[in-house]
């Protein structure tokens, strides 16, 4: 009997090779035939702007596993740590009868060509570019018949500069968007003389002169100098830094260099001054409550604790970050959330419009939001200009740790310390002596002419010791290089009787704390300068640079060359280095421009 059932079993066995067919279908290849007629092809993977979910499987760079990871919950020493999240188990490996059959039957051959394969790579930096850039035209041309009066918002971002810089190192040219003229003029200081006192905590200094790229138009700068406050005497800090800990955030140019930037600036805290560190990642929390700023190696330790890994709530960071602020309020003193991200914020909250009116709302307590942007390829330049102008802060572009120092130590009390705020300039130009005019950037801090007067109009605001400069491009009255021709019918404006005066020049601010604005007015003089002076001919070049990468439209051929040697004779005394490297950027850009392009293949008459 035992040998006839091992013969029945050995015929069995050879019926199945032979044949292909077995006795008991296997589940699988149910299921397999299911799915076949159901969607032929493997499912389509969804593009990386989605953040979808990638495996370990899936991705061969070392520690970027944004969706594989949460943070739990704040350990007693403060520091956030993150769980792994089990990956899936791999599916069980065919039965033996499964493989016979599968390998002499056409169709389940077929099946198998057809099955999802695991993707091995995602694209490296650089291959998939999502950095997220708000559009804006540039400020046109006005005639001063039609629009006599300029008026507009203070802006002391230097964000845009020392991103572009990032790019022109790494060998590319940038988006025309990334380009805001006003980000690079305010990068560099002009030396302006300071007010002598806080109860006008800023000076005005006007110049006016011929425009290098055409004589026959002329360039007029207005600039404001903040009144400098020692670094002793800056009042008690109440900060909190809030620290993108998701995955995103695991780059080299990212979490390491903020970690390394913030240490910078926890060397200058002071026993008065108190700081707490609010991480986010798929939800937020305290990584270090609020700790005397003599602290230094508490601090040091939880900054060294952070790491990244997880989804990005933003919205839920930004909440818990000013109810610590909030709690720990110091009257009178600097009471700032200091946000530090790549801006890509994919969970909870991430409309923009509701992102910015939790931050308006906010503002309200007396807490300002200053905002530090971070890293390539994913970077949201959009959200964190917008959330520091919602947030009555200043928008700046970490790219080295020489750039973190600059920000967060050098100028720290401009950084940090507010002395004038909703600052709007208003310039009423005369007709008499001024046919065209154009404010060369703040597209994104114009105001309306009525604006001007409405105290419930937020404004840009001012640190100690920074300074912001304006420049317009004029043509003067009746001068061959007018761009827009003259009406058929005339102008019913009456040119103004004060010959004398080129422009009328107003300014609305107010002290912290107080919520009526004051008002300074001074009259700008038609007698234009014969030779520019160095902080003119220099900022004449920086913003050139800055039209030039933007296509040069306005700059009538004044290409790259030219703008280098100007900003090379204007460089001054340097003693950062800040202007050499201004004029390396240009020379780089001319480098990266397209053989035979320049400024003059775009320029206006």
């Amino acid at each position: 009997m035992k040998l006839k059932a091992l013969l029945r079993s050995l015929l069995l066995a050879l019926l199945v090779i032979v044949t292909g067919c077995s006795v008991s279908k296997p589940a699988t290849d149910t299921a397999v035939r299911k799915n076949e007629s159901a969607s032929p092809l493997p499912p389509v993977e969804q593009p990386l702007a989605k953040r979808a979910p990638v495996t370990l499987a899936q991705d061969k760079r070392v520690g970027k596993t944004d969706n594989l990871a949460e943070p739990t919950l704040p350990a007693a020493s403060g520091r956030v740590e993150h769980q792994p999240v089990a990956a899936p188990a791999p599916p069980a490996p065919p039965a033996v009868a499964e493989i016979a059959a599968m390998s002499y039957n056409a169709q389940s051959a077929k099946r198998m060509a057809y099955m999802p394969m695991p993707i091995l790579l995602r694209p490296m930096p650089g291959d998939i570019n999502r950095e997220n850039y708000t559009h804006r035209d540039s400020n046109p041309v006005q005639l001063v018949s039609e629009q006599p009066v300029s008026t507009f918002s203070i802006d002391v971002d230097t964000g845009s500069y020392t991103n572009v810089r990032r790019m022109l190192n790494e060998g590319r040219l940038p988006p025309a968007d990334a380009v805001r003229a006003e980000e690079f003029i305010n990068y560099f200081d002009y030396g302006y003389t300071p007010p002598a006192d806080r109860e006008q905590p800023f000076s005005v200094t006007t110049e006016l002169a011929p425009a290098p790229w055409n004589a026959k138009r002329q360039l007029l700068l207005v600039g404001i100098q903040g009144y400098r406050v020692p670094k002793a005497q800056i009042p008690a800090s109440n900060l909190v830094f809030l620290i993108d800990t998701s995955g995103s955030m695991d780059e080299p140019d990212k979490l390491p260099l903020l970690k390394a930037s913030l240490k910078q600036l926890v060397r200058e805290l002071r026993h008065q001054d108190h700081v707490a560190i609010v991480t986010y990642a798929g939800y937020a929390g305290v990584a270090l409550p609020s700790t005397a700023g003599d602290q230094h190696a508490t601090i040091d330790a939880a900054i060294d604790g952070l790491g990244a890994g997880g989804s990005t709530n933003g919205g839920a960071g930004i909440e818990l970050a000013y109810a610590q602020a909030e709690q720990g309020f110091i009257q009178g003193g600097v009471n700032r959330v200091i946000l530090a991200t790549d801006g890509d914020f994919n969970v909870g909250t991430v409309d923009q419009e509701a992102l910015k009116t939790m931050v308006e709302d906010h503002r309200k307590s007396g807490v300002a939001l200053t905002t530090l942007g971070f890293g390539q390829d994913n970077y949201n330049d959009a959200m964190a200009v917008m959330l520091a102008d919602a947030g009555n802060g200043s928008h700046h572009y970490i790219d080295s740790l020489a750039e973190g120092r600059r920000v967060l130590v050098d100028e720290m009390s401009a950084t940090l310390l507010t002395i004038a705020k909703d600052v709007k300039i208003q310039v009423e130009f005369n007709p008499a002596q001024v046919q065209e005019y154009r404010l060369i950037g703040y597209e994104k801090r114009m105001l309306k002419r009525e604006d001007f007067n409405n105290d419930k109009v937020d404004a840009g605001e001012i640190g100690a010791g920074a300074n912001v400069t304006a420049i317009y491009e004029i043509t003067p009255t009746g001068s061959e290089a007018a761009r827009i021709d003259p009406l058929r019918y005339g102008s019913h404006a009456e040119p103004a009787r004060r010959g004398d005066e080129l422009a009328f020049l107003r300014l609305r601010y107010k002290l912290p704390g107080q919520a009526q604005s004051r008002l300074i007015e001074q009259p700008i003089a038609a007698q234009a300068e014969a030779q520019p002076s160095e902080r003119l001919r220099y900022a004449a070049a920086v913003a050139a640079f800055a039209d030039a990468l933007r296509g040069g439209k306005y700059l009538d051929g004044f290409d790259y060359e030219r703008i280098a040697r100007l900003a090379h004779g204007a460089r001054g005394s340097d003693v950062d280095g800040y202007r050499a490297g201004f004029v390396q950027l240009v020379r780089l850009a001319e480098g990266l421009a397209t053989p035979g392009q320049s400024t003059r293949d775009t320029a206006a008459r």
